[in-house]
Formats: structure tokens, sequence, C-alpha cells
């Protein structure tokens, strides 16, 4: 078979070739993006299903050998990128089956014998998806790493957190990147999950209700590579919730690490300030001689929207389609679903070299933290612990000193005796709290040291998370590992008995 498609009966009513127009809109896609995509896939379903034929005795073992022998030698001839759609054939699956009938006579018809285009079509895609969730989950444990190795590093690395765009308290810039290590390793394990729920085989639910033949569907599914065949017949074929489940899970990853890239964005601005982008990730002006533009940011925001947005692309399309066999959810949108694997790999590679090159600028976070007053929580509360007082005369306290200090001017670590004046005015005695203790209760240090609560900031409390981080990233990490096991361990074993098949000397 070259790169013309063997000459045979036309697909439509009657053998009539297709109509130029669908031929032309509809069949060549499919058949090109079964060639970028499946054809790979459906000879190791061939291969697959054939040896179970033959081990199962529903093929005798003369007849499997040929057919075996034919199916090597139609791939080893085949420049299946050379081949060009003509219309001779309905699809790439009735191509080849021409090629064995054109070998073999009649037998070539037998290996289609206990199964149909439908199961095979869902076996193909979940193939495909399998290889494509397995590459994505290996990256977003690669930007987990990333995340763990740089929120351990930075445990003591001071930041001003932001609530409703405002600066609201100091905190560390380990503690923020565990917080994103945390959702993203959440949504490791919906895509985990996800990706599990593809790797089940339809192969033996035939149209929709089996086979009368005696058939051995955990053979085929390990041969493949499957954890196990799937369960229900119809929903084999019917159910969608494989694609619709892995696109939103994909979907909702993307969606979360744009939230990440929008605080990137504004930490860098020159407004803010307090997180530095090197050289070697930004782009000048060709104009503007001071610019610096962390243009990979834009780019990180540009690819997660792009690939969330492909990802309701796949998923919208399933809505009220009927539950049964349909074409909405078969070649076309199973290609444009392979798009928001690489567009959202470029974005989980480029966000796990991004990160760990930027720099918190302490001098900035200094003076965004004094000017801002974000320590003041932390006054209130020692106020409460050591002069006895509500919480409620304590954030007055607190917030009369805060705006006394940002009108002046002046650092609040200076502020001891606006506040003094707000305390006696609250409570109608002096503090016992000296400069020198009013110092260190509004330290960012402080506010971070006492907050060692789990979930916090603390040294132990962030001990704790980075280690549960760190039991959860092995524990996905073996997760793939398995899955990829199995999938090796399928393809020995399908190459294997196809080569006994093929070198069978049986009369």
């Amino acid at each position: 078979m070259s790169g013309r498609p063997a000459a045979g009966a036309g697909p439509g009513e009657g053998g009539a070739f297709p109509h130029p127009v669908y031929a032309r809109t509809v069949l060549a896609p499919l058949f090109e993006a079964v060639k970028a995509h499946h054809a790979g896939d459906m000879a190791a379903i061939n291969r697959a299903h054939l040896v179970m034929l033959a081990e199962t005795g529903i093929l005798a073992p003369a007849p499997a050998r040929d057919i075996a022998r034919a199916l090597a030698a139609i791939e080893a001839g085949t420049d299946v990128a050379g081949l060009a759609y003509t219309g001779e054939h309905e699809d790439y699956f009735f191509l080849v089956e021409a090629e064995l009938r054109r070998r073999l006579g009649d037998l070539g018809g037998m290996l289609h014998t206990a199964r149909s285009r439908n199961d095979i079509d869902h076996t193909l895609f979940r193939l495909a998806l399998l290889r494509r969730g397995g590459d994505l989950a290996r990256r977003v444990l690669a930007l987990a790493a990333a995340l763990l190795a740089r929120a351990r590093a930075e445990r003591g690395t001071l930041v001003v957190a932001y609530t409703h765009g405002q600066p609201a308290q100091p905190t560390t810039f380990g503690h923020y990147l565990a917080a994103a290590l945390e959702v993203l390793l959440r949504d490791g394990r919906r895509l985990d999950a996800a990706i599990d729920a593809v790797a089940v085989c339809p192969m033996g639910a035939a149209a929709i209700t089996t086979t009368g033949f005696p058939i051995d569907r955990g053979r085929v599914a390990a041969l493949l590579g499957f954890r196990a065949p799937t369960g229900n017949s119809y929903a084999s074929i019917a159910a969608v919730d494989y694609i619709t489940g892995l696109y939103a899970a994909i979907r909702l990853l993307f969606l979360h690490l744009g939230r990440l890239v929008q605080d990137l964005a504004f930490w860098s601005a020159f407004e803010v300030g307090q997180l530095h982008v090197p050289a070697s990730l930004v782009q000048i002006s060709s104009i503007m001689p001071q610019k610096r533009n962390p243009v990979p940011i834009e780019h990180l925001r540009h690819l997660c929207s792009v690939t969330a947005g492909r990802c309701e692309t796949v998923v919208a399309t399933m809505h009220n389609t009927p539950f049964t066999d349909m074409n909405d959810s078969e070649g076309l949108v199973q290609e444009a679903g392979y798009a928001a694997f690489e567009s959202g790999g470029r974005a989980l590679d480029l966000m796990a070299a991004f990160l760990p090159l930027c720099t918190i600028d302490g001098a900035r976070v200094r003076a965004n933290a004094e000017a801002a007053c974000v320590t003041v929580t932390e006054l209130a509360d020692t106020l409460v612990r050591d002069e006895g007082l509500s919480f409620r005369q304590a954030h007055a306290i607190a917030a009369a000193t805060a705006r006394a200090t940002i009108a002046a001017g002046a650092p609040l670590a200076r502020g001891h005796a606006a506040f003094a004046a707000a305390f006696r005015a609250e409570t109608g005695r002096p503090p016992a709290l000296d400069a020198a203790a009013f110092g260190v209760a509004v330290a960012p240090e402080t506010f971070v040291r006492r907050r060692d609560r789990p979930g916090g900031p603390g040294p132990a409390a962030m001990a704790a998370a980075l280690a549960a981080a760190r039991a959860e990233l092995g524990r996905l990490g073996r997760a793939l590992a398995r899955r990829e096991d199995r999938a090796a361990r399928g393809r020995a074993a399908l190459a294997a008995a196809f080569a006994a098949l093929v070198e069978d000397e049986a009369p």
C-alpha cells in the first residue's frame, strides 16, 4: 500500500463515491487526522484483536498467521504520511481492510470478527488521550516540584500579601508559593482521576451490545496498556464522560494557573515592584529605552486562557448530544481538543522555568509594607494579649495609629507616639507597651513568626505544609509511573504475542 489507497468499492450507498464537498469538508480532514494522530494505534488495535481471536480459538492458527503476516507487510510497506484521501474508501479503517482483502481475499475480512468501528474509534481516542494526558501530568509534576523547591527556599523571604488589590498583611514568598502548590496538587489529583477514567478499554463492546463470539476483553485491554475493559457496553460507545471529565480537569488546571499569572503581572508592575524578573525573561521597547517588559507573563496568561478555551470547546460540543454513538464526540472534536495539550504543555514548561528565576525585591517589599502599615493586625493582637483589651478596642487603636502614620509619611515602626495618643483616646490610660516593644510588635518578622498555626507562614506550619506537599507529589508521581509501566508492559506483551503469530509454522 503506497501513497495512493488501493482501488475498491466506494463508501456511499451502492458503492457510490462521496459528494466532493462532503469529501473535502468532512472525510478528507478526518482521514488526515487519523494519519496524524491515530494510525499507529490502529495498527496496535488490529494486532491486539488478532492475537485475542487466535488465543480464544475464534480464528484457527493458520488463518491467524496469514492475517498477522499481511498486517506486518502492510505496516512495513505503507508510507502513512504520503497517503492522500481519494474517496475510494470511506476512511483509514476501510483502507486497511481493503488492502488486507486484496492480499488475502475473503480471509482479510475475518479480522473484523467481533468488533466494530465504534469500539475501535473510542479505543483510538482513549489511547491518544492517555498519551497526551500522561505527558501533561508529567509537566504538572515538574511544575509542582519547582514550586516545592522554591517554596522551601523562600520560607523566610517577606512579601506583601494583597486582598482586593490593596496591601493587606505581610507573609513570605514561600507561604504564597505553597498556596499555589496546594491548588496545583489538587488539580493534579483531579487530572490523575480523569486520566484513570480514560484508562479502560472499549474493545469488545462492538457496535453497542458486545458480540456473540467468546472474546477475551481483558486480554485486549492488557495488550493495549489499559488497566481493564470498560463496563457496560452501551456506555462504552455512548458515554463521553471520559472526554468531558479529562478536559474539565485540564480546564480547571489552567483557570487556576491563570490566577497565579495575574499576581505575577501585578507584583512585577513598576508601582508594586516586589517581584523582579531577570533580564533573560524581559523584552525591551524599540522606542522607550527605560522599558523592561516581562513579556513571558503575558504569554503565560495567553497560553492559560487559550488552553482553558480549547477545553471548553470540547466540553461544550458534547452539550445536548444524544446518549448514543454520534460523530459529535469523535474525530473532529478529538483533534480540536489535542491542541489544548500543546498550548497547555507550553504554559507549564514556561511557568516551571519562569518562577525559579524570579526574585523578591526585599527593599521594595519593606518600603511597601511600611507605607501601607500592613503589620497593624499584629499590633491589635498584641494589645489583646498584653493590654487586656477587646479586639474591637484594639482594632480601633491600630486603625487610628495606621491613619496617623500614613498621613505623616512615616514608617509604622516609628509611630509609637501616634499609637500612645490613640491608645489613651480609646482607653483613657497610657499603654504599657513602650517604644521598643511597639517596634517588635509591628515588625513584619514578628507578624510571620507568630502566625505559626496550621496553614500559616510560621516555621513549624510551613514545615508541615511542605512535608504534606512532598508526600502528595510522590503519590501522584507513583500513579503516573504505574500507568507508564502498564503501557510499556502492554506494548512488550503485544509485540511478543504478535511476533509468535507471524512466526507460527502450523499447517
